[in-house]
């Protein structure tokens, strides 16, 4: 009976643990509502990255699936999708983007960290801004079939991509957002989670249309190519990483990813 007890005790002890442990990474990626009381420890939530991103793009699917219910057109669809995009994230991983870019804009190496820092956004900033709104929402509007898979294929390798980054390369700053993942990444072993579910979303896909099995290959091969080839030329760019180019690689992967699934749906 005593072992019995013990056993329900860490069943309870791991479902509290892994509850929270969730809160705290929807807190921290979105903009959903969780109880502060549940979100006191931020360590280790990168490892949760990934499934945040899947259903934050089922979130999206949802929303894209009830305006094509209303009639909406699918231009108009996809915008409000992008906008709800930024929206569900509060435009976090956006503004990591912008400041990438501002900061590749500066010539000199040593100051480029130095000008991602600044809150202020400038030219390139918002060219990378615009660029990636508009590549998603094109991509969006050309995606005739399975938009919330690829929603949720895009949204999930971005913060893979953003995993990998962390457990591979170097952290350029002392402190700031992206500091707490990188001193919390424990082993390599942190990214089959993530890359699981993700090829569960290409098997689902299969399941939902075997026809297009070419389609969930391309998801899967695309997505993982995408995301860590992102997080490969920030760092060759910069020496390492930022939490800003974290954001970046997320928000690049998703509007990459998008696009070349558009190009295979139309394709096959």
């Amino acid at each position: 009976m005593a072992e019995y007890q013990r056993f329900t005790d860490r069943g309870f002890e791991f479902l509290r643990s892994s509850g929270t442990a969730l809160a705290a990474a929807v807190a921290f990626y979105t903009c959903l509502p969780v109880p502060q009381a549940w979100t006191k420890d931020f360590r280790g939530v990168a490892r949760l990255a990934p499934a945040i991103g899947v259903m934050i793009g089922g979130l999206l699917g949802l929303l894209d699936a009830g305006l094509q219910l209303l009639g909406m057109p699918v231009l108009t669809r996809s915008a409000l999708v992008v906008v709800a995009w930024i929206a569900l994230t509060g435009g976090l991983h956006l503004d990591g983007a912008m400041d990438t870019a501002d900061g590749l804009a500066v010539l000199d190496p040593n100051r480029r960290l130095e000008v991602m820092a600044d809150s202020r956004t400038g030219a390139f900033g918002a060219m990378a801004a615009v660029a990636l709104m508009l590549l998603k929402t094109a991509a969006l509007h050309d995606l005739e079939a399975c938009r919330p898979l690829a929603i949720m294929a895009a949204a999930g390798w971005g913060r893979w991509g953003q995993l990998v980054a962390i457990a591979r390369y170097p952290y350029l700053k002392a402190t700031g957002k992206g500091a707490i993942h990188k001193a919390s990444a424990r082993s390599p072993l942190d990214l089959l989670p993530g890359l699981l579910l993700l090829l569960g979303l290409s098997a689902v896909q299969i399941a939902l249309a075997p026809n297009r099995w070419r389609l969930a290959a391309g998801m899967a091969t695309g997505g993982g190519a995408i995301a860590v080839l992102a997080g490969a030329w920030f760092n060759r760019k910069l020496g390492g990483h930022t939490g800003d180019t974290y954001g970046a690689v997320v928000e690049w992967t998703e509007a990459l990813l998008l696009c070349l699934l558009t190009g295979l749906g139309n394709w096959l």
